[in-house]
């Protein structure tokens, strides 16, 4: 048998180690900072790009995809060229991978906080990064899948099977979930709107957590694991259940986002079905990792690199029996919208994905520079303090988030809420806030002790890029079945039929649940006084979703005693059908908006932004008074109603042709409104008069804009029912 000689490429997993270390850093330090807004709200007062709202996607976007996405890179270049005897397919594709996805993330650390955001999670950035995702993406796959193809291992392990399933499924939530139609070269709009959209944007979002932050770890897991414990893999069998059971159920589960909302009934029980199914395969895939290390627990007590693998497998038992617990509606209706949610994302993330890349860090480089681990006891102490730190976050938001829940849902004997005032609310947890923050800090300090001793044992290290490896050659086999072959044993040597049958598996819930909801138009009735935004509306919307706004505000309504009491009516799904993308929100830090229109002044509003604490003491929301001096940029108004128009808004040419002149209409109507207030007509006239021809009318400032936007919502449905109680007394 032909033996043939071969070198693996380490220096591409080198890239990719850096960089997680780098991106870790930074998207930690960036959710440390907001952390201790919570508890210092005009932190960074008066600088735009380090708001909250703008910071919040920046966090997000730089753990998920800077963060846990180069180290998903690193443990697949370096798994796969083992697992499948050969180098990776192209050098090329590897470096665009790499120099391109390095681009992305810097493009997104610099447009999201200039406020350049699509507002859907964990998708904020905008149509041009799209395309450079999925061109990166593409070369990604492609390199994989040529590797797969020139491979000297017949048989593919379990790991190239869940690298293989992320890869596809990535791709396409998405191209379907960014689907959008420019405006201009930073601006664009979802093709989808309201409850359309909001499921659309759910099934990403959810299987970017299932199919980005889980299948690809599963796949290190199977890997890594083994290798650290020196133990084969507990259960092949049990590996085969729990990958195609997972891909399966997985992109059903998305609805359960959407619990109690809008969103039609017969979709969220889907959501609710397939998400309790979804414990036994996650707790299977648990199982084997955790069983791997059978025999070897001597060795955890010792190695730090099994240590930290053992929490991060546990980590995920406990995201991965929360999950389907929260989709149960009972339960749903007290977590959502509250930090317990905060506290289980952060338990998945936290221990699940920064606990796996930590132990296959310190696990890899020793190997990649053929040195040992400068410190052990260093790695260990990383170990206990980062756990500490796990512990001191989750829990206090874990406390916050019942007590939260139990606070809103509280009513007197005669029927009134016991806490009217959201803020009672939020003064109760600032505590929790404290141990968060406390609790972040020490999981950064984790990350700085292993950046010093990866740096000094890289330093301790030789230089080997070039790895040389030999392996026979891969002899033909018959493409048939051969006697006595197992189907799938058959298949774990077909790439292409694996790869089209993960496909298919992974399109069936995605088509049934997504495709009704868009085609059948009764999933969505229609309300006749719903009407499209009006043109300086429709401005304060973006500059809405620009703030991110949406990040600490819901507008949904759920059909609750307690929402009803103390919000208004209860959402429908007709009142969003001019909105893209939907603005829903996943979390209350402050209260619901969907029905604040008229509840207050034009002045509460201004002087609310500009100081918050003045109009709500003891408010958490940091000012935002760039807006009372910023100008209103009108410039593509007319662009973006005609984009809408593309969309299915009904505007009509002449809505188009008189948008200045209705922008004009309606800003001078909120400066007169403004002007009944003695504080600001005194300050403004003396503004003007200092300003002179530079002066800006306010009905030409930004935030006479939002203050048309936020004063819109929920009226419309008011005016509906003003239309049936007439109709009632005429009757």
């Amino acid at each position: 048998m032909e033996v043939q000689q071969f070198y693996y490429d380490n220096k591409i997993v080198k890239k990719f180690l850096y960089a997680t270390i780098i991106w870790g850093v930074v998207g930690m330090a960036v959710g440390l900072l907001l952390a201790f807004m919570f508890l210092f709200p005009n932190l960074t007062d008066g600088i735009s790009w380090l708001s909250f709202g703008r910071l919040r996607p920046l966090h997000t976007n730089a753990v998920i995809f800077a963060f846990v996405g180069n180290a998903i890179f690193a443990g697949v270049y370096y798994s796969s060229q083992r697992l499948l005897k050969a180098r990776m397919f192209s050098d090329a594709l590897s470096n665009i991978n790499f120099w391109g996805w390095q681009l992305i993330i810097v493009g997104a650390a610099i447009s999201l906080p200039l406020g350049f955001t699509t507002s859907k999670e964990y998708a904020e950035l905008e149509w041009p990064f799209d395309i450079a995702i999925a061109v990166v993406w593409v070369a990604f796959g492609w390199n994989l899948i040529g590797t797969i193809l020139k491979r000297r291992q017949r048989h593919m392990y379990v790991a190239i099977w869940f690298y293989l399933a992320t890869f596809v499924t990535v791709a396409v939530l998405h191209i379907f979930n960014s689907l959008e139609l420019p405006v201009s070269a930073m601006k664009s709009y979802s093709v989808y709107a309201g409850v359309q959209d909001a499921l659309v944007q759910w099934w990403y979002g959810h299987n970017a957590v299932a199919f980005f932050l889980t299948t690809p770890f599963l796949g290190l897991m199977y890997y890594f694991v083994p290798k650290a414990a020196d133990r084969p893999i507990y259960s092949y069998r049990l590996s085969i259940v729990h990958f195609w059971s997972l891909i399966f159920i997985y992109i059903w589960a998305g609805p359960h986002h959407l619990l109690y909302t809008a969103l039609p009934e017969w979709a969220q029980n889907l959501g609710v079905a397939f998400s309790v199914m979804l414990l036994m395969p996650s707790w299977g895939g648990m199982i084997n990792g955790l069983l791997t290390l059978r025999g070897a627990w001597d060795k955890v007590r010792v190695d730090p690199v099994l240590k930290f693998m053992v929490v991060a497998i546990t980590g995920y038992g406990m995201a991965t029996f929360e999950g389907p617990m929260l989709s149960l509606k009972n339960v749903n209706a007290i977590g959502h919208f509250t930090d317990w949610i905060i506290a289980h994302v952060h338990v998945g993330a936290l221990a699940w994905n920064g606990f796996l890349a930590f132990g296959m860090i310190y696990w890899l480089v020793p190997r990649l520079f053929k040195t040992k681990l400068f410190s052990t006891k260093l790695a260990n102490f990383h170990f206990w303090i980062g756990t500490l730190g796990i512990i001191m976050y989750a829990l206090p938001m874990y406390v916050a988030g019942f007590t939260q829940a139990s606070m809103w849902k509280q009513f007197n004997p005669d029927g009134t809420l016991v806490y009217g005032n959201f803020l009672e609310t939020v003064s109760e947890i600032i505590p929790m806030y404290w141990m968060r923050a406390i609790g972040g800090s020490l999981y950064i300090v984790g990350m700085f002790i292993l950046a010093y001793n990866i740096i000094v044992t890289i330093k301790n290290g030789s230089k080997v890029n070039d790895e040389l490896a030999e392996a026979p050659a891969l002899q033909r086999v018959s493409k048939r079945r051969i006697a006595g072959e197992g189907f799938h044993t058959w298949l774990e040597r077909k790439p292409i039929q694996l790869t089209i049958l993960a496909t298919i598996t992974i399109l069936i819930g995605g088509i049934i649940q997504i495709i009704p909801t868009i085609i059948v138009k009764s999933n969505v009735p229609t309300i006749a006084s719903v009407k499209p935004y009006t043109p300086l509306e429709l401005e304060g919307r973006d500059i809405y979703i620009r703030e991110g706004c949406v990040s600490c505000h819901s507008q949904m309504i759920r059909p609750f005693r307690s929402e009803v009491e103390r919000y208004g009516d209860y959402s429908k799904a007709g009142e969003f059908v001019y909105d893209h993308p939907f603005l829903w929100g996943s979390k209350r830090t402050g209260p619901d908006l969907h029905r604040v229109g008229g509840k207050y002044s034009d002045n509460w509003h201004l002087n609310h932004m500009y100081d918050p604490q003045s109009t709500s003491s003891g408010s958490i929301m940091p000012a935002y008074q760039w807006l009372i001096r910023n100008e209103l940029d009108k410039s593509m108004t007319e662009a973006k109603m005609e984009t809408m128009v593309k969309l299915g808004v009904p505007y009509t040419e002449e809505d188009i042709a008189n948008a200045q002149q209705s922008m004009l209409e309606q800003g001078t109507q909120i400066e007169k409104n403004l002007y009944t207030d003695p504080d600001f007509a005194e300050s403004y006239e003396a503004d003007k008069k200092a300003a002179g021809s530079e002066f800006v009318e306010m009905r030409n400032r930004e935030i006479t804009a939002l203050i048309a936007y936020l004063q819109r919502l929920g009226t419309d449905i008011k005016v509906q029912e003003l239309e049936d109680q007439l109709t009632t007394q005429n009757q």
